[in-house]
């Protein structure tokens, strides 16, 4: 436990279970008489499908079933793709191909499932799926995004020409700012520009994805056991493409491992092993591999950004401008657009006070994974270009970094902020979280430290990385209170836990309001059936916004317990209290506790006395702005290439802390997954024939706990005024600082341009080339200054 964070620790309930390998994931669960599915995917980036023959396949030993893109049609399958409508420039929707569950007439990426194989066991559907055999007429791919809109690309949707799924011109199109902007530039005396890729990388949680379909002939219902983010979201989509009243569906998930925005929403997977279910009168268990898990499960990140800055002669910050291309794949995800065009946007411009911005972007097909969330979702794409750019335009000034942000902060009396693109800021205290900052990293010893480095032949660079962030995604969120038989209350949400203690903070939130034990309360979730009304835990926004619904179900239940009190008492409402779990009359020793009010208000429920306490509520909750400034300090072997994060500075403000020790956790999780973005990871696909080169952990490189520093934190908490409990979120500070805090840091490590133009990842090849190329550009030293 890091003593910065100063609380003490606190065990979370959920760890006993899952550390002596009791928990239940997608295949712990075995359903009675279950058979097996295997899915057989494209071996080409873009194709059509001449011919299917799965003859071979059903004869087989073992096999029950073979589906095909033929057997989703005559079920009347839909469109896997369900898109929030979204309004492009000059008032042109957003085109959103069909995404079939299995392929029956194109490819669009290696991997796109077009048969599966069911069969008694895995081993028998797998050896089922070797026999299917697909006659292709291969296309010429596109698998680079920029290349996508250039001309004489190959065209993948006839209804999206230039490859370009939507041009979105900002949250509202307003050609006088978007002029105002070109104005400003062209005659500010100093800009900086950048232009930068953000990678393409995976999520590789550590349970790739997996399901159980089944169906039920006499209520003509469907269950799909599924490692969700939310149960709700889920069925939501799939009754949806299954054209089903939600009724008859049903979503269950069990505990997750890993999702971080990859198990948001519905896969093709899912309504083929329903309807594969319903043929074998079966339930049908599929558990992707790793291999193909790199192949089907949504990618991440893939953008390529140019941005310029506007500065006085003083350094103020005048206009900022950004065009973004995002890479979506081959088809779109349920929130891959609006991740990269609603969720980027609203972070700028972020800490800064910066008069005028204007941003475009454009969302572009190719022959890949379909690209969605992924721990920030927009969030860290949008920071990234905003530190390296203030970065820039430090070194094109002369001005120092420090100064140059300092000078350009919103102060915390200037809350709340409207921001140039519409959005509010309602609480924060950049400046100190800042100095704050810049302290806890002891910014002003660093020439020693540098020079101890260098004594040793080694480069050191130190990067900062100011961030801010939205919470909440969609605002709505249900809580479920029930008391069951005896002393024991169950909290029901929506919310999913994938890791982050929902059933050690949420009962003790409510313990805490009810004035009883957390032991008295038992968590559900998971559980579609539960009719909770909310979104997937995803965005940062399950204690903001379940937390609000949880404090809303208390109070609610409170004042309804008031009302059956004073029934019971032959009292006035007003004169009953509500202290330590219990009701009283004030002023008296008339007290009856919570629970034992309960039963009585059940029996005078049934015979219309009073209402139940049993009580289930629905709150909205604004979206909240955590932020913070991280600081990295690495140093560079100029003879390898190799970055070693030697330390790691983290102040955040995520609001009202609920529990130190996971919050503290969320951060260096987070770090981790910036850390390997910033330095490793890298999805690759070969340019001519769209073939996944990175396609196995041999190939794709993760960050190990060697290469993790060690991330000292503190917490500067200033509430949000949009919730009840004070709380931001903190989920994805990590990442979304971690990126430019990292590469900031190399950059400074190796002077001039060599450093300040080199992109994600900095693997060592890259980072040595960068150290010669400086080296050369000084003459030979290899001193950093």
């Amino acid at each position: 436990m890091n003593p910065n964070i100063g609380a003490a620790w606190q065990p979370r309930v959920e760890d006993d279970v899952l550390l002596r390998g009791k928990g239940r994931y997608a295949a712990d669960v075995p359903a009675p008489n279950q058979c097996f599915g295997c899915f057989v995917r494209s071996l080409h980036a873009f194709a059509r499908i001449r011919a299917i023959d799965v003859e071979n396949a059903r004869r087989a030993p073992g096999v029950l079933a073979v589906l095909t893109g033929a057997d989703m049609e005559t079920a009347k399958v839909g469109n896997v793709a369900r898109v929030p409508p979204s309004t492009g420039r000059g008032g042109k929707p957003l085109v959103v191909p069909h995404r079939p569950a299995l392929a029956r007439e194109r490819v669009m990426h290696v991997g796109d499932p077009l048969a599966l194989v069911v069969a008694e066991t895995q081993a028998a559907a797998q050896d089922g799926a070797e026999l299917v055999s697909v006659d292709y007429e291969e296309l010429a791919p596109v698998v680079d995004v920029r290349a996508a809109i250039a001309s004489g690309a190959p065209q993948l949707w006839s209804e999206a020409p230039g490859n370009i799924a939507i041009d979105w011109p900002g949250v509202k199109e307003d050609e006088e700012n978007e002029k105002e902007v070109d104005r400003i530039i062209a005659s500010a005396p100093l800009v900086a520009r950048v232009g930068l890729v953000n990678q393409r990388i995976v999520v590789a949680s550590m349970e790739p994805r997996g399901a159980t379909a089944s169906h039920d002939p006499a209520a003509d219902r469907y269950t799909l056991r599924v490692c969700s983010q939310g149960v709700t979201q889920v069925l939501e989509q799939m009754s949806a493409i299954m054209g089903v009243a939600r009724e008859k569906m049903r979503i269950l998930t069990d505990d997750v491992g890993g999702a971080f925005g990859l198990k948001t929403g519905a896969y093709p997977e899912y309504p083929a092993l329903l309807i594969a279910a319903r043929k074998v009168a079966r339930p049908v268990h599929w558990m992707s591999t790793r291999t193909e898990s790199f192949q089907s499960d949504n990618h991440a990140r893939d953008s390529y950004s140019d941005a310029e800055l506007a500065l006085d002669q003083k350094g103020r910050f005048l206009a900022l401008r950004v065009r973004h291309l995002q890479n979506l794949g081959g088809y779109i995800t349920s929130v891959g657009v609006h991740l990269s065009t609603s969720n980027f946007i609203r972070c700028f411009p972020t800490v800064y006070a910066i008069p005028k911005v204007a941003c475009e972007v454009k969302c572009i097909f190719t022959n890949t994974v379909p690209t969605g969330p992924y721990r920030g979702a927009g969030r860290p794409e949008a920071n990234y270009i905003m530190e390296r750019l203030v970065e820039e335009a430090a070194r094109i000034t002369g001005i120092d970094r420090i100064e140059l942000r300092r000078r350009n902060m919103i102060p915390s009396s200037a809350m709340p902020f409207k921001t140039p693109v519409g959005v509010v800021y309602d609480s924060g205290d950049f400046v100190t979280i800042f100095d704050k900052a810049l302290a806890l990293s002891r910014h002003a010893e660093f020439g020693k430290r540098r020079a101890l480095s260098e004594k040793s032949g080694k480069l050191r660079g130190i990067g900062i990385s100011c961030f801010l962030e939205h919470s909440g995604a969609q605002p709505t969120e249900s809580a479920s209170l029930t008391f069951s038989d005896g002393e024991k209350l169950v909290l029901a949400l929506n919310v999913q836990n994938t890791g982050q203690g929902h059933a050690t903070i949420f009962p003790r939130l409510l313990a805490e309001r009810l004035g009883i034990e957390p032991e008295q309360i038992r968590h559900r979730h998971g559980d579609s059936d539960l009719n909770l009304h909310g979104y997937a835990s995803v965005g940062s926004r399950s204690a903001m916004t379940a937390g609000h619904a949880i404090v809303l179900a208390a109070d609610t239940l409170i004042a309804k317990g008031k009302k059956a009190a004073a029934h019971i008492f032959e009292a006035n409402e007003t004169e009953i209290a509500y202290r330590d779990g219990a009701f009283e009359v004030r002023g008296t020793n008339r007290r009856v506790p919570l629970f034992e009010l309960a039963e009585h208000a059940r029996e005078l429920a049934a015979k219309g006395v009073v209402e139940s306490l049993d009580t289930r509520v629905t709150a909205e909750t604004p979206q909240t702005f955590p932020n913070g400034c991280h600081v990295a300090e690495v140093e560079i072997d100029p003879e390898t290439g190799v970055v070693k994060v030697v330390a790691y500075i983290a102040v955040d403000d995520c609001g009202k802390v609920l529990d130190h020790t996971i919050v503290e956790a969320q951060v260096q999780g987070g770090v981790a997954q910036g850390l390997g973005q910033a330095v490793l990871e890298n999805i690759v696909y070969d340019a001519d024939n769209g073939q996944l080169l990175t396609a196995t952990f041999m190939d794709y490189t993760m960050p190990r706990a060697d290469e993790m520093p060690d991330v000292v934190g503190d917490i500067h908490s200033v509430p949000s005024t949009t919730n009840p409990l004070g709380v931001k979120g903190v989920g994805e500070a990590g990442t979304t600082a971690s990126l430019a805090a990292i590469m900031n840091a190399i950059a400074d490590a190796i002077p001039g341009e060599a450093g300040a133009k080199l992109d994600m990842p900095a693997t060592l090849e890259k980072v040595w080339l960068a150290c010669r190329q400086a080296a050369s550009a000084s003459g030979g030293k290899k001193s950093p200054n």
